[in-house]
């Protein structure tokens, strides 16, 4: 389940993401082509909708607390989730039956982010008659990205400094016995900072039986960290290059957007990653019973 609270930004990232394409129509040449895609077009503007203004409902809720409110967003996460997932599967469709054309690259190109590593996996075969396509481009490396923190993959180095400016390096907390989620964050982020409560929740049910963080943000300036760290509660180890986008997980782990993690085991493997929520607290309570 997506975490309730950044639901609105899912939307702007999955669905329109790509506006840095300007969201411009494709230059079909197909006449019969390009009426199947507008048609399929229309039926997605349907989903869109409906998905923004359960967002927004959600959101108008933000700071009511009392248990109704509650209830009511439970019953938003619920339709939310209902028409995201027929939204993604009719898009699966489509792009099965237009295998043989270029209209799946137009499709993929503008909701990658909704797609799994796996399901990206499927879509991404060089014999389809879209694989080639200009608009896969940015699939292929987005995918590229998330295969660096699959799981199964050995946890990479990264060398920072600490809230002290001391040098330290991930490996003298990852792979010593114990299950260490790195988060990757950043003070600026919105999403970050409304997902932070349920890390915390994390770290105090869990940490001393196997359990552990490290917080790797992007930020660019020490004193805007430093603030965040102590005003959430941020108890764990910290580090930073300082260097925003550029900073080393962006390249080491493909990290495109944030918040991101991933669930590192004893032995320096990648678990999980890109952990939620309760999601999150669902997995480790799975193996750290």
């Amino acid at each position: 389940m997506k975490k309730l609270f950044i639901m609105a930004a899912t939307i702007v990232m999955a669905f329109a993401a790509n506006a840095q394409t300007g969201d411009k129509k494709p230059d079909i040449k197909d006449e019969a082509l390009k009426a199947k895609y507008e048609a399929f077009q229309q039926d997605l503007a349907g989903y869109r909708e409906k998905m923004g203004a359960e967002a927004m409902a959600y959101r108008a809720l933000d700071n009511d607390t009392t248990p109704e409110a509650q209830a009511k967003k439970q019953e938003i996460v619920a339709r939310y989730d209902k028409l995201e997932a027929e939204a993604n599967e009719a898009m699966l469709a489509f792009i099965r039956q237009n295998r043989d054309n270029e209209l799946p690259a137009y499709v993929i190109s503008k909701a990658f982010y909704n797609f799994s590593y796996d399901e990206l996996k499927g879509l991404l075969e060089p014999a389809t008659g879209y694989y080639n396509h200009p608009e896969m481009e940015r699939v292929k490396t987005h995918f590229a990205a998330l295969g660096k923190r699959q799981p199964g993959r050995k946890f990479a180095e990264l060398e920072m400094n600490d809230l002290d400016g001391n040098a330290v390096r991930l490996s003298q907390f990852v792979g010593k016995g114990k299950y260490v989620l790195v988060d990757f964050w950043a003070s600026w982020c919105g999403p970050c900072r409304q997902e932070m409560p349920n890390v915390v929740k994390s770290y105090e049910l869990y940490q001393g039986k196997g359990y552990d963080i490290v917080g790797v943000s992007f930020d660019q300036k020490a004193d805007a960290w430093k603030k965040a760290v102590e005003d959430l509660g941020m108890k764990w180890h910290q580090m930073s290059d300082l260097k925003g986008w550029k900073c080393q997980a962006h390249d080491v782990y493909g990290v495109n957007s944030i918040p991101s993690n991933i669930l590192v085991g004893p032995d320096g493997v990648i678990v999980a990653c890109d952990l939620r929520g309760e999601d999150l607290l669902k997995k480790l309570g799975e193996l750290l019973k």
